[in-house]
């Protein structure tokens, strides 16, 4: 028979043993081991419960690390073994059968926190020390100052039994006496310390105000000062500590001593550096992250009008393509190899390499001839790039498309710059990527625009600020009003009227597109019965309206249009639906389908601006369209008497070809009277232009139909 697997219970026991074996020789303490044992068990099991919490809980860690503390564990071996014993045994344990990457981080983060915990109790712990010492120092200032005759045994105890190192001197810094722990502090023996002058001690990290306060403190102008002081040790290491220095004055409160109490804080700044290390580096590279960049630059850019700056934002071209084809870790292995090849291009003092997230980096220099160097780190960045990458036996290509950001410090704030670089990095990517672009203040204005822009296009429709023109379409052989386009307008608060051509893209790119699409098709066919409504005429007005590709992938396309013309009481033929060229060149059935069954209604479809996206002219016989709106480019030529001949041949052609497949020809972007006369006789039906009328509120269209009929 084989045995029952462990239960939870049994695991979590057997973690609890581990631990108290790791730390059972550094603990001070009278327990056995086995009663040790005992003490962690119910620390391992709120390490568990932490581990797997649904959320994260930082003060349960918090406190099994101050648990060490009171139960003796006060040794810094103490604490690197604890760490060590849950690294390595907590999640094999106690994790369960979770997703181990996410438990081994939740452990990491689990680490971190019991090591704050620990020494924040142990400096409490130390504090209080400190205090009584002090209160006991200051009680035996009699005793020393009269030869340390009544309560010198009390003093004493105090004074060799103290866990922090407690030092006396002269007032000229001649070190008199030291106790036991401030031996073992600087590992030496007595004379290691005792006969030394305190003036002796000085470091390279000193701070400017230690000898100052050292100075006021023997002159007797100040009665103690606390600092962080560093010394070196008989073996050349650093000792660092929290120091409190007192004075000590006689009977007649003249100065006399100066009193030192010394807590060894070496383990506690180690352990602070490796923490500040890995929340200012990212895992993956091991470059500086987003939060020592930004920390960087915010030093660079307040150093002043003589400081000058230059900075490459790089993101890799086609890098989710990397991720999807081969998987997240042949991606990781290819991020490390760029920040191999980035580290190794800023070499130069005042150059530096952080990963600010994904496949982004960015590279800084500083320095008077910034202009000419961050072209150069630039240029050094794309030449690291040229390499292929091999991972996994394939050879993949890396390309990366740069923004740079140069000028003086001073002028503008780390959130400023970034943005102009991301920006102008996106402009180098929309050029075609792999190549850099330096920023340009009137380009970043405008995409700033753009993007405000953007974020109040939905607000703008809820609140009513489109409204439409329209551009009358005239018939050429008799001038009459036939129609109009309705072309959508923005009432912006700030910016004023904006055409079409500053929004559309942007409704597309968010998919606002729809509604606002749908709304101006509801607006023009309610327009287009008011005209028929107020001329009583039986011939309607014909309403062109225009659609975009994301309109024509819409599934709500032919329904909405269906709906708008029934509540309105349109008939369909009084509707004209324009899509571009380009949006139909290789359509397939399924985009067409909406357009075949919008044009069987009787709907009206016009291929608009035809010309400009080289569709094979067989293909018109498959496509759903009752007309052809030639593009303003073929008929430019003709504003002026003679007309270019060979535009003359061109549109002839297009004419001829369109009705013979029964389509009719509308052209766009008449201006002149000549213009007008041409298309007339090369066989063109309708026209739209500024010789006619520019595009207006609807009463002037009204008007114009009038004219035309009582004309």
């Amino acid at each position: 028979m084989t045995a029952a697997p462990d239960g939870p219970e049994d695991r979590l026991r057997r973690f609890a043993t581990i631990w108290s074996r790791a730390v059972y020789p550094v603990t001070s303490t009278s327990l056995t081991r086995p009663e040790l044992e005992e003490q962690l068990l119910p620390l391992a099991r709120r390490l568990s419960g932490a581990l797997l919490a649904r959320a994260f809980d930082a003060e349960a860690a918090k406190e099994v690390g101050a648990a060490l503390v009171d139960a003796h564990c006060t040794d810094p071996d103490a604490l690197s073994h604890s760490l060590d014993c849950v690294d390595a045994y907590l999640v094999l344990y106690c994790g369960e059968d979770g997703p181990q990457e996410d438990l081994r981080t939740r452990c990491s983060r689990l680490q971190h926190a019991m090591a704050a915990g620990f020494a924040q109790a142990l400096r409490e712990r130390t504090l209080a020390e400190q205090e009584a010492i002090a209160q006991a120092a200051l009680q035996a200032q009699g005793v020393v100052a009269q030869a340390l005759h009544a309560s010198e045994a009390r003093f004493r105890a105090v004074f060799e039994g103290a866990a922090i190192g407690i030092g006396i001197a002269d007032l000229d810094g001649n070190v008199l006496q030291v106790n036991g722990a401030m031996m073992r502090m600087f590992g030496g023996g007595e004379q290691a310390v005792r006969g030394r002058n305190v003036r002796e001690w000085t470091h390279a990290e000193d701070a400017p105000q230690v000898w100052r306060l050292y100075e006021e403190l023997v002159r007797g102008e100040r009665e103690h000062y606390h600092v962080e002081k560093a010394f070196y040790r008989p073996d050349g290491t650093v000792l660092w500590t929290n120091l409190t220095v007192s004075l000590l004055r006689d009977a007649d409160g003249r100065p006399q001593y100066q009193l030192a109490l010394m807590e060894d804080t070496t383990e506690r700044r180690l352990l602070n550096l490796r923490l500040r290390y890995e929340a200012t580096h990212d895992a993956l590279t091991g470059l500086p992250n987003r939060t020592l960049f930004f920390e960087r630059l915010e030093k660079v850019l307040a150093a002043g009008e003589n400081q000058r700056f230059g900075l490459c934002y790089l993101d890799l071209d086609g890098f989710k393509t990397i991720n999807d084809s081969l998987g997240h870790a042949a991606g990781d292995r290819l991020l490390v190899e760029v920040a191999d090849r980035l580290q190794s291009c800023a070499t130069a003092p005042g150059e530096m390499v952080a990963r600010l997230g994904g496949d982004e980096f960015v590279a800084l220099t500083t320095g008077p001839d910034t202009p000419r160097e961050v072209d150069d780190l630039a240029a050094r960045i794309m030449n690291a790039l040229v390499a292929p990458v091999r991972i996994d036996g394939r050879e993949l290509t890396v390309r990366g498309s740069i923004g740079i950001v140069e000028g003086p410090a001073g002028e503008r704030s780390p959130a400023e710059v970034l943005r102009s670089a991301d920006i102008t990095m996106y402009r180098a990517k929309s050029a075609g990527g792999n190549r850099f672009e330096l920023a340009d203040p009137e380009a970043d204005a405008r995409a700033i625009t753009r993007h405000g822009l953007t974020t109040a296009l939905p607000a703008a429709l809820e609140r009513g600020e489109f409204f439409i023109e329209y551009q009358p379409l005239v018939h050429l052989d008799d001038g009459s009003v036939r129609g109009a386009e309705a072309l959508v307008r923005w009432l912006h608060p700030q910016h004023g009227v904006l055409g079409p051509d500053r929004f559309i893209p942007l409704a597309e790119h968010t998919g606002l597109i729809v509604p606002l699409g749908r709304w101006v098709l509801e607006q023009s066919v309610c327009q287009a019965r008011a005209w028929r409504e107020r001329s009583g005429d039986t011939r309607p007005l014909r309403i062109n309206v225009n659609l975009s590709p994301c309109q024509l992938t819409h599934p709500g396309l032919v329904q909405d249009t269906v709906d708008i013309l029934e509540r309105a009481g349109v008939e369909p033929r009084a509707l004209c639906l324009e899509v571009t060229e380009s949006a139909l060149i290789g359509a397939d059935d399924d985009l067409l389908k909406p357009l075949r069954r919008l044009a069987e209604m009787g709907v009206d479809i016009a291929l608009d601006d035809f010309g400009t996206g080289y569709s094979n002219l067989a293909n018109l016989r498959r496509l759903p369209v009752s007309v052809l709106k030639l593009d303003r480019s073929f008929t430019q030529s003709m504003q002026q008497f003679p007309a270019d001949p060979v535009d003359l041949k061109i549109v002839e052609g297009i004419v001829s070809l369109a009705h013979s497949l029964n389509l009719a020809v509308t052209v766009e972007g008449v201006e002149t009277g000549a213009q007008a006369e041409q298309l007339r006789i090369l066989g063109c039906d309708t026209a739209q232009g500024w010789y006619y009328a520019r595009p207006g509120p609807p009463e002037r269209l009204h008007e114009l139909a009038l004219v035309d009929a009582t004309g």
